[in-house]
């Protein structure tokens, strides 16, 4: 038995709409992620000052917040 990913991915296959379905969540994905990186980097003030006072401490503070942004991504997007 099918599951559903199976059947969607086979009746996307079969008519000739794989890509760009592929390309459509691709880029959806790729703006939301950048849209969270911005808001993120709001609420917790991760600043250009920052990146040129302490570039370490920035440079760490903008890993979580890809991390976290790409979570969100994954679990909203990609895998629903």
């Amino acid at each position: 038995m099918k599951s559903l990913f199976e059947e969607l991915y086979t009746n996307l296959l079969t008519c000739g709409k794989l890509n760009t379905y592929l390309a459509d969540i691709d880029k959806q994905a790729q703006e939301c992620f950048e849209r969270l990186i911005e808001e993120i980097k709001q609420t917790q003030d991760i600043t250009e000052q920052l990146k040129a006072e302490n570039a370490l401490k920035w440079t760490g503070k903008m890993n979580n917040v890809r991390a976290c942004a790409m979570e969100i991504v994954e679990r909203e997007i990609i895998y629903t």
